[in-house]
């Protein structure tokens, strides 16, 4: 019977122990298996390979900082960078023997759990800065299964790793409110301040935070932490960290909050850039933007749409670039996003826009390379053309019509008609193929769609492609894409689209006060203190309003208007953006030695008698007296033979209007006998006779091509034959069918 029970004994103890061995055989394979590759993800974190890209300005102040990664990786510091008050507080607050243990304080996780069983529940917690770091890493429900994986994870970080590098980890990684990780995010978050400018009772509240990130905030109870930071200086105070009298001034220092800001605010830039280019590595980039004069060019932006507002003037943008080197230096959009504001997350330097007569340069510029010159005398006069079925009448802005004008005073007044027979000139398929050279690339439709109006700007086109072509032509000819990159290693694209004495002539045109003198006056916005090439526009309905210009050095482009299409009220180029854009240049050339803009060498001079009233007489250099004389500048080659300017005479004789398969339809608010319509036809002097003729009935005779008709409905056969005293007696009869409803 003895034999029996021992032999149960027995046998219940080798079982016992099976399932003992068995239970520990299935912890170390559960605990093998639940273990995570710590040093691994640490290595990973340490190099970035997790970063989102990070952009500075050219001088270093970030554009960017996010607080949704899971990493800190734009607010780093290295150890050697952070205070040692601060890593002697820490180290005493949250693990003392922190450079002796492995990983395991076992001293302090005794002393946790006797306190904790005395107090019948959790009151402290023993984690090493190492286990911490593990948390980190892996985060895990706070358990008992955790810290055991805890354990064995902070033993393998602490064979891999050195101390320094655990402590500089911990402290740019470990977790306060509002998605903050690490002490500088910490510190810019409460004091807006770098850590080394910290005062030792922040420092101490930085310390004491890291217990209850989640609890503690110290905008909404600062004193919430007093207790804590109270401890933790008696305890640094003990170990003669602090000395008397930096105990006593921590206790009357009080807290200065200040809420973090971006030293640039740069949002929509940073959109453009971050969507524009492909994810490098590094991933801190620094791009061309200037901060400071960012800063200063929204600030300038704002302050003039606010004195707009009456105008109804809600958006507007300003971009800067210096074409010396393609670099953009400012990029200024009105109001960042906002959910409450309408449009504010439209990028108004990338959202095409109708350029009105901003574009006129670049359809001049053409002109000037297939044969005009600045002394090319083109027509201002009343101008019509068929669309559809329709007829539309091109105007100048202020209603007025010159005659014979030079095109450097067709340019620089931004009269409409001549650059209608500028892009008549060049063909507006050779100009639309002509602006996507220039990087024009939103004018995608057919010419057919533009037709003439492409040289008054009926189409769209964003800020940054006119900065972009205008900075062609402060380059003298020679395109090359804006960058926004310091560091850009992909070699940019380099071509001339323009001859540089084409371009020079274009500058010269933009920068002569004289040559706008007939509609801007003698005092324009547009004359600035530095030699600089201007140009405005104003869209249909006055939607858009536009300046752009550049100097020797900077190329600027203003534009204004609703990006919800809304009109503005009585707000032009000149008028709006114009003064904007003095403002800018005068920031610009504040502190630098400023030249006159570039002449190309090849072009030639030359002193030119104006025919006094357009008279076509023949002068020579003895009738001196007789003349208004002007220096001209020309391409080699283009060069008149003689020293008279002769007017332009548009000999072609054609249909002003009706034309062809016009239809208009008589208005019943107005008696009929009140309803007229103007016959018109190009190329007829005064002196010529006109014998009009309607449905074969004959209607007057005239002198010159202008007749006022009465309307009346119907088909209508008009013709027209033309009388000239001056040529062969054959006379030239023109027809044409119209439609009156």
């Amino acid at each position: 019977m003895r034999w029996r029970g021992r032999s149960k004994r027995f046998r219940w103890m080798a079982g016992g122990a099976v399932v003992a061995l068995a239970g520990m055989l299935g912890l170390c394979i559960a605990t093998a298996l639940a273990l995570h590759p710590v040093e691994t993800a640490f290595q990973s974190v340490k190099a970035g390979t997790q970063a989102r890209m990070q952009v500075t300005d050219r001088f270093g102040a970030p554009l960017r900082v996010t607080y949704q990664a899971r990493w800190n990786t734009h607010d780093t510091v290295p150890l050697h960078a952070v205070p040692e008050f601060l890593k002697r507080a820490f180290i005493v607050s949250e693990d003392k023997r922190f450079y002796d243990h492995n990983g395991i304080d076992w001293l302090a996780r005794g002393h946790a759990v006797w306190q904790n069983v005395k107090a019948f529940g959790t009151v402290r917690g023993a984690s090493t800065l190492t286990e911490q770091v593990v948390r980190i890493l892996h985060p895990r429900p706070r358990t008992v299964w955790s810290r055991w994986l805890e354990g064995f994870e902070a033993r393998r970080l602490e064979a891999a790793l050195t101390k320094p590098d655990l402590l500089e980890f911990y402290l740019n990684q470990v977790p306060y409110a509002s998605q903050r990780r690490g002490v500088a995010q910490a510190a810019h978050y409460y004091f807006n301040r770098d850590l080394d400018t910290l005062t030792q009772k922040e420092m101490l509240a930085l310390v004491v935070l890291v217990r209850a990130p989640s609890r503690f905030d110290l905008y909404r109870d600062s004193q919430s932490i007093d207790r804590a930071m109270e401890r933790l200086a008696h305890a640094l105070h003990e170990q003669g960290v602090l000395t008397d009298a930096d105990r006593q001034q921590i206790q009357s220092e009080t807290f200065k909050l200040e809420p973090p800001s971006l030293p640039v605010e740069a949002t929509h830039f940073v959109r453009y850039i971050t969507n524009s280019s492909a994810p490098v590595e590094p991933p801190h980039r620094r791009t061309t933007l200037d901060g400071t004069l960012q800063a200063t060019i929204q600030t300038l932006l704002d302050q003039r749409l606010t004195q707009l507002t009456r105008h109804s003037v809600r958006h507007g943008a300003v971009l800067v670039a210096d074409h010396t080197t393609g670099e953009i230096l400012a990029w200024g959009v009105a109001g960042q996003p906002d959910e409450s504001v309408p449009g504010s997350f439209i990028d108004a330097v990338t959202t095409p826009r109708q350029p009105g007569s901003s574009l006129k340069p670049f359809v001049y510029a053409l002109a000037l390379e297939h044969g005009w010159t600045p002394a090319t005398f083109i027509l201002d006069a009343p101008l019509a053309e068929s669309v559809g079925t329709g007829l539309h009448a091109y105007r100048n802005y202020s209603r007025h019509f010159y005659g014979p004008v030079t095109l450097r005073n067709a340019l620089g007044n931004s009269l409409n008609i001549p650059a209608v027979r500028a892009a008549k000139f060049v063909g507006v398929e050779t100009y639309h193929r002509f602006l996507q050279t220039l990087g024009f690339t939103t004018l995608d439709r057919h010419p057919d769609f533009y037709g003439d109006g492409l040289a008054l700007g009926n189409g769209e086109v964003t800020l940054f492609e006119m900065v972009q072509a205008y900075s062609a032509l402060a380059r003298g000819g020679v395109w090359r894409p804006l960058t926004p990159w310091m560091d850009d290693p992909a070699p940019r694209e380099e071509k001339r689209v323009v001859p540089g004495p084409v371009a020079s002539l274009i500058a010269n045109i933009l920068s002569d006060p004289e040559a706008r003198r007939l509609e801007f006056g003698a005092g324009s916005v547009l004359n600035l203190p530095v030699q600089t090439a201007v140009k405005t526009g104003t869209s249909t309905d006055h939607r858009d309003a536009w300046a752009v210009g550049f100097n020797d050095r900077y190329t600027v482009g203003v534009w204004m208007g609703n990006l919800d299409q809304n009109p503005m009220e009585d707000v032009t180029g000149s008028t709006g953006p114009a003064l904007l854009l003095r403002s800018v240049f005068a920031e610009l050339n504040r502190h630098r030695e400023t030249r006159p803009l570039a002449m190309d060498p090849r072009l030639v001079q030359r002193d030119l008698c104006r025919e006094p009233q357009g008279e076509a007489v023949n002068v020579s250099l003895n009738d001196a007296s007789a003349c208004r004389w002007v220096t001209e500048w020309f391409v080699p080659g283009t060069e008149p033979q003689d020293v008279a300017m002769r007017p332009y005479r548009d000999r072609e004789v054609k249909w002003i209007q009706p034309v062809w398969g016009l239809r208009m339809a008589m208005d019943p608010r107005i008696p009929d006998e009140h309803e007229a319509f103007e016959f018109a036809i190009q190329g007829v002097d005064d002196t010529d006779t006109v014998e009009w003729m309607l449905n074969g009935v004959p209607l007057a005779v005239t002198e010159g091509g202008k007749y006022l008709w009465n309307l009346q409905r119907g088909r209508q056969h008009l013709s027209a034959t033309i009388h000239k005293p001056t040529h062969a007696p054959t006379p030239q009869t023109l027809q044409v069918v119209f439609y009156v409803k």
